[in-house]
């Protein structure tokens, strides 16, 4: 009877024994190393083939798996000073100089130190996502005929349509592309709708990501202020007016990172607005999927609105899933479309076939609502959790909105904190929160901070992520 042990378990324990094996000496074959740590014959070469990709072991088929032989060090003898002016001559004659900054990006990215508590996370926690789900999904696709064959450039044709159909309205299939997730479905919008060196209306505060695709590809990002109800039309048209800019990015529904919805009575002037001005609205609309379960009915995507062709619809799969299941959909009417096909099949080709077969195999299965509704009672669970104890031990943060949706609370800090002191201290006393000043694209009114409460492991962990953050408040205010 085989006992139960993780992978990474095994390979932990296979590699503090390498040094008993001489380089090149061979290991154990896998029925000894099943027979003694009693496990399964797929985790013991799972285990190999972790330690073959870190390099300490090579595994010869049918001879056996090898302790493998040091590697000479490698000694870099060049040198590449000479970039420094290779990749910075062209800034002097660009209007708006691209600058590729990530920082912003990888606050939510990188993963804290051990036993740091994730306020800075972008995604649902392991626990909460549909691991099962995926990995059936992931091999029923592999059955599939033609799976690993090449899909139309656009994507599957039913893929398509399922996003079509979730968008309502005027959509069909065929204002569909599938994407390689909502990031690179932003990228692509911006390189089909602005050139080098024009403005780009954003929210403000707004996704760090956004921010840095515009500045990478030369834009200059214009911020038009946002508040509980979303922009502020009167501002937009405005921002307009003063940049003869062509495109407005925003995140209608539980935007990043105010959490705000555009109310009711706003979604038409937005639209109105940029029709007279001539230009489009990019719509991300990232986290439908992640509605709270006392919401309500929510408002449709602005594109299922929208009979002029005037937004660019970005919708993803990703946030409800995994990180790594990067499946989104890029949705527009009328030319502009052919543009944005033809630079996404320049930079990607095309999404692979088996993760589209996949995601279709997900949300086909009965198990894809059961998914969506235990994550939207978490989640509302969570952000009680969050708002409770914030209230509690650090009544002096001001939460101005508590949104329906989403994975996160916005916060301002008291007046006189210095913001990136006190998330240093938060770091110090164990608890990992995002920086309000990148997602500014001019100066940030206000100290504030984004604290995530779907990146952690459950209410417990929140409860001891704010107990931590107030210890970090005392020293910042000692």
């Amino acid at each position: 009877m085989y006992k139960r042990s993780s992978v990474g378990d095994l390979a932990d324990r296979l590699r503090k024994e390498l040094d008993r094996y001489s380089p090149g000496g061979k290991l154990p074959s896998s029925r000894a190393l099943v027979q003694r740590f009693r496990v399964s014959p797929v985790t013991v070469s799972r285990a190999l083939a972790q330690l073959a990709a870190e390099g300490l072991v090579v595994t010869r088929p049918g001879a056996g798996a090898f302790r493998a032989r040091p590697r000479p060090a490698v000694t870099s003898t060049g040198d590449t000073s000479w970039q420094e002016i290779a990749l910075s001559a062209d800034a002097a004659t660009e209007a708006v100089p691209r600058t590729v900054d990530a920082s912003g990006v990888l606050v939510s990215l990188a993963a804290p130190p051990p036993g740091v508590v994730e306020f800075n996370g972008g995604y649902l926690h392991p626990s909460l996502q549909p691991e099962r789900a995926m990995g059936a999904a992931l091999s029923r696709a592999g059955r599939r005929p033609g799976a690993w064959s090449r899909p139309p450039m656009e994507g599957l044709p039913e893929l398509r349509e399922w996003f079509a159909r979730g968008i309502g309205g005027a959509i069909g299939a065929a204002d569909v592309l599938v994407a390689a997730g909502g990031q690179t479905a932003l990228t692509t919008a911006l390189r089909a709708l602005a050139p080098p060196g024009a403005p780009v209306l954003v929210e403000s505060p707004t996704y760090p990501g956004m921010l840095a695709i515009a500045r990478a590809a030369g834009l200059r990002p214009v911020p038009v202020p946002v508040d509980p109800d979303g922009v502020k039309p009167e501002l937009l048209a405005d921002a307009f007016k003063a940049t003869g800019a062509r495109v407005f990015v925003c995140q209608p529904l539980f935007q990043n990172p105010t959490g705000a919805v555009l109310a009711p009575g706003r979604r038409g002037e937005v639209l109105r607005i940029a029709r007279d001005a001539g230009a489009f609205v990019v719509e991300d609309d990232f986290v439908r999927r992640l509605v709270h379960e006392d919401a309500g009915p929510l408002p449709r995507p602005l594109a299922a609105e929208d009979p002029d062709g005037v937004v660019v619809h970005v919708g993803s799969l990703t946030k409800a899933t995994s990180p790594s299941f990067r499946v989104s959909a890029l949705v527009a009417r009328g030319p502009v479309l052919e543009r944005l096909r033809a630079i996404q099949v320049v930079d990607t080709f095309f999404v692979p076939r088996p993760l589209q077969e996949a995601a279709l195999e997900l949300v086909g299965s009965p198990a894809w609502p059961r998914h969506l509704r235990t994550v939207s009672a978490e989640l509302k669970t969570r952000r009680d959790t969050m708002t409770a104890a914030l209230r509690l031990r650090l009544p002096e943060l001001a939460l101005p909105h508590i949104p329906f949706g989403g994975y996160h609370l916005w916060a301002r800090l008291p007046d006189g904190t210095d913001e990136s002191v006190f998330t240093a201290a938060a770091l110090r006393a164990g608890v990992a929160v995002t920086p309000g000043r990148p997602y500014y694209s001019a100066e940030p009114p206000a100290a504030q901070i984004r604290l995530s409460f779907a990146a952690v492991a459950g209410t417990e962990e929140i409860t001891e992520g704010v107990r931590r953050l107030a210890a970090a408040y005392d020293e910042v205010r000692a």
